[in-house]
């Protein structure tokens, strides 16, 4: 310890100097940091320590304690408390296992009626189970130890991570198929292989997109004002008129989208999307129909229809919860981020108007959708 009788130099560099003296003055650091700095910088310019512990108002064994630190390990470790365990953890590895393991679990699992643990809950089994399982100090655990314990080991038992489980035992075979369709569409498309066609075939990828909410204004928009507004005002309000169905389709050679609007999607309206298919294609073309496994595209009145236009339509389904090989899904996408975004109309007439006049305008432009990824990694 440094002493009276026995002082080491403190020499510092321009730098720590000028670190100390900024340190010495602040009034936002800590006060016990403040202090030591005064400290430092008093003893590094010969000051005793009876004179330093008068100016700074603090005692000479803390004083002491500064000065080895620094002469020791450096200014800047002079200037922190040092780590120290006051006596050794009372909660054993063992202990913390146990409490991982319970959170690893459901409440359920104990009888209880929650799906998942909330901390506070969690630290209430443990203390009332603590006992019992061999850890009696966790008998007084609370919620910022539990919490603690499961922060050591990345578990957070209150919260849910969703996945998608493969449910389809044929999604690999169907996977491929509805790439080979994407592929095919792109030979196609370049020209390659039309001589090997012995007649017209044309491939559509078809789905609905069902709940498109006609919501209508309780007060008109205010429009942007330079200068004031940038945007254009709406009232938080707003009114419910329903809901419609979009039944729609696009040629993946032309890009040509078909859509039809509906106040519901059952086999009718599927069965009419399928004849507005019919009568666009030459009578002599097969129409290969990329779709889901959605009731109505294989209901009985479905399959009525399908009986009488033999060789007409070609189904290629997409795998159980794989609707996103779908390419149409691609359209649904443009539109929500286009002509459907924030829209407003007063009627579920109107939202069908202004969708089928949407639709008119992507047409004008047609877009080629091409899938470019054809390794997803299936056997």
């Amino acid at each position: 310890m440094a002493s009276k009788t026995a002082r080491s130099a403190l020499v510092l560099t321009q730098d720590q100097r000028s670190m100390l003296k900024d340190l010495a003055g602040s009034r936002t650091a800590p006060l016990r940091e403040v202090e030591r700095a005064k400290v430092l910088l008093g003893y590094a310019e010969g000051t005793s320590i009876s004179e330093l512990a008068r100016q700074i108002g603090v005692g000479r064994p803390m004083i002491y304690k500064c000065i080895d630190k620094a002469l020791a390990a450096g200014v800047l470790m002079g200037l922190k408390d040092t780590y120290h365990r006051p006596y050794e953890p009372e909660i054993t590895d063992e202990a913390k296992a146990w409490v991982v393991s319970i959170a690893c679990t459901k409440p359920l699992d104990y009888g209880l009626a929650a799906e998942l643990w909330s901390i506070s809950g969690l630290a209430g089994f443990v203390s009332e189970h603590a006992d019992n399982a061999g850890f009696p100090r966790l008998a007084n655990a609370g919620k910022s130890t539990i919490w603690r314990i499961l922060d050591e080991n990345e578990i957070k038992p209150h919260k849910i991570r969703y996945y998608l489980e493969k449910r389809d035992p044929e999604f690999d075979r169907k996977t491929q198929e509805v790439l080979m369709v994407y592929s095919e569409v792109s030979i196609y498309a370049e020209g390659e292989v039309q001589s090997g066609r012995t007649s017209p075939s044309y491939s559509v990828s078809v789905d609905e997109k069902p709940g498109v909410q006609a919501i209508g204004l309780t007060a008109p928009d205010l429009p942007p004002v330079p200068g004031k507004a940038a945007t254009i005002g709406r009232d938080y309000e707003y009114v419910r008129h329903g809901t419609v169905s979009i039944l729609a389709g696009i040629d993946l050679h032309s890009g040509h989208i078909f859509a039809n609007v509906e106040d519901r999607h059952r086999s009718v309206e599927f069965i009419g999307l399928l004849k507005t298919l019919d009568g666009y294609y030459p009578d002599d073309a097969t129409i290969r129909v990329v779709l889901d496994n959605h009731s109505a595209h294989i209901s009985k009145e479905t399959m009525a229809y399908l009986a009488t236009r033999p060789g007409r339509f070609e189904y290629v389904h997409t795998p159980k919860h794989g609707s996103w090989l779908n390419l149409v899904e691609s359209v649904f996408s443009k539109m929500s981020r286009t002509f459907l975004r924030h829209i407003r109309v007063d009627s579920t007439d109107e939202l069908k108007e202004r969708i089928l006049k949407g639709v008119e305008e992507f047409n004008a432009a047609p877009v080629i959708f091409r899938w470019n990824k054809f390794d997803l990694g299936v056997a």
